[in-house]
């Protein structure tokens, strides 16, 4: 599934986070066990927003907050 990271959103992970498209693909690629929901009202999205905890290749940890929509992956933040 490919992912989708908008142009504010990509900015914001670059400068906020330094966190780069790769990182978030190695997190997918590495991750085990299932994504979560985030249930929180304030942070309400339909389709559910979901995240994960996962590493990256060099081993940086990184949340991976996003929401599947259809065949993608949209992606809302890391930390």
């Amino acid at each position: 599934m490919p992912l989708v990271i908008s142009p504010k959103v990509r900015i914001k992970l670059a400068e906020r986070h330094h966190v780069t498209q790769d990182e978030i693909e190695q997190c997918f690629a590495n991750r085990t066990g299932q994504f979560l929901e985030n249930t929180s009202e304030d942070h309400a999205t339909d389709p559910p927003t979901q995240w994960f905890i996962s590493e990256t290749d060099s081993g940086r940890t990184l949340k991976v907050v996003f929401i599947h929509d259809n065949n993608d992956i949209i992606i809302r933040t890391t930390v």
